[in-house]
């Protein structure tokens, strides 16, 4: 591309605006404990591992990358094929660059099969080849079938609890249990405590 274009004259695609910029507080890597560089994609802010290829994002950030498609096809320009050349991560818990603490290991959208590094109070670690994966199951339509297997999975519960109230109604019915503890009539145990007690 040449400079200041705003898209390929080749292939049509728009151009990636990628800088580095400062921020103190930009932490260590979980992986190298080497510090991390803050780099703008376009609107995404996310902080990089020159060494390992990792990323780290902010929760928000995360939110808004996972909901744009324009950013998300500038988030793998950027990355391109550098994934390629880096051998996957070994299986560990890693600490949170901003916090220290050791991160939650969790499968993205419960189905992706790809398994985050996520400190609630501050974002998610990608290994290098982790983001690329979780950009392709988002296009791919995943979320919708993971937010679709969660409908059917709590609607399979709600009807599992249903049918539990209603077993234990008809199990109170047989066996003459009431569960109201309030009735006219006045049980014998209720005549003896207000014979002595009342």
């Amino acid at each position: 591309m040449f400079l200041g274009t705003e898209f390929c004259g080749h292939c049509g695609a728009k151009s990636v605006k990628a800088e580095i910029f400062t921020d103190e507080n930009v932490g260590k890597c979980p992986r190298c404990n080497i510090d991390l560089h803050a780099v703008k994609i376009n609107a995404t802010q996310i902080r990089e591992c020159t060494r390992c290829g990792g990323f780290w994002s902010g929760i928000e950030k995360f939110e808004d990358l996972c909901a744009s498609k324009e950013q998300q096809s500038a988030v793998l320009s950027f990355i391109g094929k550098r994934i390629e050349e880096v051998r996957p991560s070994p299986v560990s818990y890693v600490p949170c660059p901003d916090c220290r603490e050791l991160m939650n290991r969790s499968n993205f959208a419960k189905t992706s099969g790809v398994i985050i590094d996520l400190c609630k109070k501050h974002g998610v670690w990608f290994d290098a080849e982790e983001l690329p994966k979780i950009i392709d199951f988002i296009n791919s339509g995943g979320m919708a079938r993971a937010r679709e297997k969660e409908r059917v999975a709590i609607e399979e519960e709600r009807k599992a609890l249903r049918d539990e109230q209603r077993r234990q109604n008809v199990q109170d019915q047989r066996s003459g249990i009431n569960n109201s503890w309030e009735t006219d009539v006045e049980s014998p145990l209720t005549k003896f405590v207000n014979l002595f007690f009342g």
